[in-house]
């Protein structure tokens, strides 16, 4: 992990200039963040360009260290193409998540690339199942806790965090990972059930109308 691909860079570079762009023009961020109401009056372009804006740069600096972090690993199993394809599918998932969760709230709105970053971490995760986080928690285990954790956050609105964007980025990289690499199911079926379990208990929470 942590080597700095060209790929990567580009996607840093245009998170650097569209979110620093947005923090001296609120009239541009205003109009490409992730907005309920804007994407039901047919602007769906919201759903892509709020991916690449930040409410800070502390906001920034998170999201594009972690990807620094993790897109190696996705980028040397599936090249940059795959990798892109990771990327941009886990931020309209992560979005997409969002509108359906929150379509009754017309003012919700959201901004940063967590959504991309979470599906990248979670198809690193599917290819690495034991790489260490945070020095020793293994991977697998990461991403089961942050899903979990990710769905408490949702039912009880934890914090100024888009959890359900962080879901369903991470809902992407599981789902598109799996059909560009489907020779993870015969490698190691136990850890591809075992990381689709929140995903699971989240549909059916929601399908017993307790979320």
């Amino acid at each position: 992990m942590g080597n700095l691909d060209l790929i990567t860079i580009i996607i840093i570079a245009a998170n650097v200039i569209i979110s620093y762009k947005g923090f001296d023009d609120y009239s541009f961020f205003d109009k490409y963040k992730f907005h309920i109401g804007g994407v039901q009056r047919g602007e769906q372009m919201r759903l892509f360009s709020a991916g690449f804006l930040h409410v800070d740069q502390q906001h920034l600096l998170f999201n594009m260290i972690t990807l620094y972090f993790f897109s190696s690993r996705v980028i040397f199993e599936l090249g940059n193409m795959g990798f892109l394809m990771i990327y941009v599918g886990s931020l309209l998932f992560g979005n997409l998540l969002s509108l359906y969760f929150h379509k009754n709230e017309y003012n919700y709105s959201a901004v940063g690339a967590s959504g991309a970053v979470m599906g990248v971490i979670y198809s690193a995760i599917l290819f690495d199942p034991w790489m260490k986080i945070n020095f020793f928690i293994p991977g697998f285990v990461f991403g089961i806790g942050y899903l979990l954790y990710s769905i408490y956050g949702m039912k009880k609105r934890v914090g100024n965090i888009g959890h359900d964007a962080h879901f369903g980025g991470a809902i992407g990289g599981y789902v598109i990972t799996l059909i560009l690499s489907p020779w993870l199911f015969e490698a190691d079926l136990l850890i591809v059930g075992l990381l689709a379990v929140p995903i699971v208990i989240l549909f059916l929470l929601k399908k017993m109308g307790k979320m």
